[in-house]
């Protein structure tokens, strides 16, 4: 099954230091059609003014990711975690049991856009935790790279759910192969530029779900294109 997720019926917020797409049901915005993808609950794209941000706020027992697209993200929890995290830098927090958090651009005159993703973890009542990363973008170009994984193999961030997350990126002309396993669900999210995904035109902010597909997915790249996917339990 697939099921294409144009960018332009995303939901949307818009005030005056936040502008926020909503991929799935988040917030006021509520689509019954879609409420997740598996265990893919929220993936918001978010663009926060300089020096403006979400004040300290509360969740509990969600694997909670950022990625920086441009811009500068600053990062505080009530656990003790912080930093700041910049362009094709990730960061990992889970709830666990609950904690507080704020994020804030770090910037006072450039706006920070990233995306924010939701997890549901394979266990609840955990610690809470906090680690980010800085991934090399050469290292991705025209291959996967993995940021998340359940284990942090080749340096990737550790979450609490069998869940990976690969990027790549590609120039004009250039191809690169997903292969499918038809007991996972996949999310692939168009970040940048433009591509074809099996026959299927996708541009920034673009996405398609798949579940039940075990042939591979070709990829080809119309713009340089930057690329996400996230490999989920059914």
């Amino acid at each position: 099954m697939k099921r294409l997720r144009p960018a332009a019926e995303r939901g949307h917020v818009r005030t005056d230091w936040l502008d926020s797409r909503h991929g799935f049901s988040f917030g006021h915005y509520h689509d019954p059609q879609w409420m997740g993808w598996g265990p893919l609950r929220v993936l918001n794209e978010d663009r926060v003014a300089p020096g403006a941000g979400f004040p300290p706020h509360g969740h509990a027992n969600m694997e909670i990711l950022s990625y920086v697209v441009s811009g500068a993200l600053a990062h505080r929890d009530s656990g003790g975690g912080e930093g700041v995290i910049h362009a094709g830098h990730w960061q990992w927090m889970s709830a666990g049991h609950g904690v507080e958090h704020s994020e804030y651009n770090a910037s006072d005159t450039e706006t920070v856009h990233f995306l924010q993703v939701w997890i549901q973890p394979d266990r609840v009542n955990t610690p809470p935790a906090h680690a980010q990363r800085a991934f090399d973008a050469s290292a991705r170009r025209g291959r996967w790279q993995t940021f998340v994984s359940p284990d942090g193999a080749d340096g990737s961030l550790a979450i609490r759910q069998q869940a990976w997350v690969r990027g790549i990126g590609l120039t004009p002309g250039e191809r690169a192969t997903l292969q499918l396993q038809g007991s996972r669900r996949y999310w692939l999210q168009v970040v940048s530029g433009a591509i074809t995904a099996g026959g299927d035109a996708l541009s920034a902010g673009d996405a398609l779900g798949l579940s039940e597909e075990s042939d591979a997915l070709e990829l080809a790249a119309v713009d340089e294109a930057d690329i996400l996917v996230f490999d989920l339990p059914a």
